[in-house]
């Protein structure tokens, strides 16, 4: 009988990529998306984003939630946009787990994040008044490693993966995205760019460092580029 190995075998490490990575890497596969503008804005200077990208965009925003094990996000965008960071409108087979850092348990009682789901929330705060309000209300409150008063996001990975999380979604501001990319723990990048253009005054899409050598700047490599609608879905990654 003869047999051969190895078929298909960049396949399958595709399609397993999040396992893999948790397994050998001890941290999920860690996707970021992201709406912008064809400037690289991701809202006005006042805050106001709905809706930059188009509905079509938006349902294949949803398609790739469904295919996470969590969803992340910071508090910022808790309180700005109020999101509820659910899979709606197309098939889901269990709704991702929603994770939001908040340093300094500032999440509102009556935020819909809380609402459904039990909500996983990652803090440095040891404030065990706003700790009870936030359990009373369904969520699990986790304190986790600092850097400052910051959360170490390198840790925060960590726990992902114990968590069993294979493929981590991240929707969340400029700031947060920003810090990820720095600490070292994003795998891959899925930005849908809109038709329109918001000026220098509007909120970049990451909060990075200002370069002073091109040699020092991040370099993604693009493996999809595709139109969704009016918009376009580019996809790329980091690292090797």
């Amino acid at each position: 009988i003869r047999s051969e190995t190895g078929l298909m075998a960049e396949a399958a490490r595709e399609a397993h990529r999040g396992f893999l990575s948790r397994v050998t890497r001890g941290r999920p596969w860690m996707r970021i998306k992201a709406a912008s503008s064809l400037d690289g804005r991701i809202a006005l200077a006042n805050g106001e984003s709905r809706w930059i990208t188009s509905e079509a965009a938006r349902r294949d925003v949803h398609a790739l939630r469904a295919r996470s094990c969590a969803m992340l996000t910071g508090i910022g965008t808790v309180l700005r946009d109020d999101p509820q960071l659910t899979v709606r409108d197309v098939e889901c087979r269990r709704q991702p787990r929603r994770v939001v850092i908040d340093s300094r348990l500032d999440m509102p009682a009556g935020a819909k994040i809380l609402s459904g789901e039990p909500v996983l929330i990652l803090t440095v705060s040891d404030d065990a008044a706003r700790r009870k309000v936030l359990e009373e209300r369904g969520a699990e409150v986790v304190r986790v490693a600092n850097e400052g008063a910051k959360t170490d996001l390198a840790a925060i990975a960590r726990l992902l993966a114990e968590r069993g999380f294979n493929e981590v979604t991240v929707e969340t501001g400029g700031k947060l995205m920003g810090s990820l990319l720095r600490a070292g723990v994003v795998d891959e990048l899925v930005i849908y760019y809109a038709p329109l253009l918001l000026g220098d005054t509007a909120q970049a899409l990451f909060a990075l460092p200002e370069w002073t050598r091109l040699a020092e700047a991040m370099r993604p490599r693009i493996v999809d580029v595709r139109a969704v609608g009016p918009d376009i879905r580019v996809t790329a990654r980091l690292g090797g």
